[in-house]
């Protein structure tokens, strides 16, 4: 992980951005090419051509592709890739975001807040289950970046704040606060979060990995799938869970 390199290559692509007077379209497209830049500073990487698809970078036996969401789009692409190529897929996560609230109509910040719960690894679950069964695959990886951020929009949304269904201008990356990478099956153990007893339930786990419900069932759905857990029983309606320590 290099911060430096990250802060440096935001401010080039926010820049080269505002330049060219685009600062509207920033957001999600801005993001996919700064971590492609930090990732692989040398354009003639970018974009290459592998069958009939465009891998983010390739270089030498190795593929990057960067997905901020919709992870069963990159199907097609992995059964192309992974029949020859490493493959690496690169998620960043909004880990601490401050909201900047512009006024409509004079153009000025009105209110920053900052977002109350930071992201953290186990938010990737709700795109990892879109590719369940490719996870098995030993030439697939991962690289989990949680950034920090601000994100600004205008106050025109439809509720009595003007915050819901607010339009969003842009996201600037002010930050790298974590790189994780998941390389191995055994690396999938980096999301058992700490607290957990020896037996738990997926409330148990969403408390302690700090994420809804929802995301926790989606992880433990996946980790026992890849036999990072195991389901030994059932308590009511909660399936109980354990890590396998045989692994």
């Amino acid at each position: 992980m290099d911060k430096e390199l990250f802060i440096s290559v935001s401010e080039k692509v926010f820049n080269e951005y505002k330049e060219r007077k685009m600062i509207g379209m920033l957001s999600e497209k801005n993001v996919h090419s700064i971590l492609k830049l930090y990732l692989e500073p040398d354009k003639n990487y970018h974009e290459v051509k592998v069958d009939t698809f465009y891998a983010d970078i390739k270089k030498d036996n190795h593929i990057y592709e960067i997905q901020t969401r919709s992870f069963d789009k990159l199907r097609a692409k992995l059964d192309c890739f992974l029949s020859s190529y490493e493959v690496t897929i690169v998620y960043p996560i909004d880990h601490k975001k401050w909201i900047l609230w512009i006024n409509k109509d004079t153009g000025l910040v009105e209110q920053k807040n900052l977002s109350t719960r930071p992201g953290n690894i186990n938010m990737i679950f709700k795109e990892l289950y879109k590719i369940k069964t490719y996870l098995v695959n030993p030439r697939l990886h991962l690289k989990i970046m949680l950034i920090d951020l601000e994100e600004t929009r205008v106050l025109d949304g439809y509720s009595k704040d003007h915050k819901k269904g607010s339009t969003k201008l842009n996201k600037y990356p002010l930050d790298l606060y974590e790189e994780v990478d998941i390389k191995t099956l055994l690396d999938y153990k980096l999301f058992i979060p700490p607290g957990l007893n020896k037996t738990f339930t997926s409330n148990d786990y969403a408390k302690c990995a700090k994420v809804s419900k929802e995301i926790s069932q989606l992880a433990l759905n996946i980790l026992s799938y890849l036999d990072i857990v195991n389901r030994i029983g059932k308590d009511k309606n909660s399936y109980i869970y354990q890590v396998n320590d045989s692994l």
